[in-house]
């Protein structure tokens, strides 16, 4: 993950006031937050699976331990980045995420 800002990795307790005071409306700040997390989850998905694909090896070798030791610290890396929801409620704290209601049709 390429975010160089610091983001809690465990998850802390939020006053929910605070966070529905942008959209006034809790629901709609949960429906932007999980958006927001979906896409830094694909996004974050996309870049470990180009990663790991410099590893596919179609014969076995006595390097494939190296490179297995490779993978897993990858892996690994990952794991210990901060949970996407996490990230997205973060910079929906810090108004980094741009968002617009749909126009109600008053008909």
């Amino acid at each position: 993950m390429s975010n160089t800002k610091k983001v809690p990795v465990n998850t802390i307790t939020r006053d929910l006031c605070n966070l529905a005071a942008p959209t006034e409306n809790i629901y709609e700040t949960v429906v932007i937050l999980s958006k927001r997390a979906n896409q830094i989850a694909i996004a974050e998905k996309k870049e470990l699976t180009k990663k790991l694909e410099d590893f596919k090896n179609d014969r076995d070798t006595m390097e494939e331990v190296f490179e297995n030791r490779e993978q897993i610290e990858i892996s690994k890396y990952y794991e210990r980045q901060p949970k996407p929801s996490l990230v997205a409620i973060s910079e929906f704290e810090d108004n980094e995420i741009f968002y617009r209601m749909a126009k109600e049709d008053n008909n």
